[in-house]
């Protein structure tokens, strides 16, 4: 049988990866930064038997670019990283209208690793409305 190399397209962020014979975790801040994004871009229903996790950013892409939609996004990011992802501490979340795309929001999260109490920041720009 001929040896393929077949690479799969998808992969789990906590699961060690083969390098040279050995399995290579991913730092912490990586695997943190990979939660936020998959709690960021889960949304509620869509994992078996986890019906409220994540927050389901999609959800708000058609609504409008206005204050009380930003607020929605901003308290949902913030309680769903504080309920299910306990290696941090959020510090803030801003939610704020990008000047030169009416249509655009940008979302910037600021928080502080629990283990090392580093602050660290990730940020998307994300269309509304």
């Amino acid at each position: 049988m001929a040896a393929t190399n077949h690479i799969d397209p998808v992969s789990w962020p906590y699961l060690p990866l083969p390098e040279n014979g050995q399995l290579a975790f991913p730092s912490l801040e990586q695997s943190v930064r990979d939660s936020i994004r998959i709690i960021l871009t889960t949304r509620p229903g869509e994992q078996l038997m986890r019906p409220r996790f994540g927050a389901g950013l999609q959800n708000f892409l058609q609504e409008g670019n206005i204050i009380a939609v930003r607020r929605q996004v901003q308290k949902v990011i913030q309680d769903n990283l504080q309920s299910y992802e306990t290696r941090m501490i959020v510090d803030r979340v801003d939610v704020d209208p990008v000047p030169a795309a009416p249509s655009e929001v940008h979302v910037q999260i600021y928080y502080r690793l629990l283990r090392t109490n580093t602050a660290q920041q990730i940020g998307i720009t994300m269309r509304v409305g």
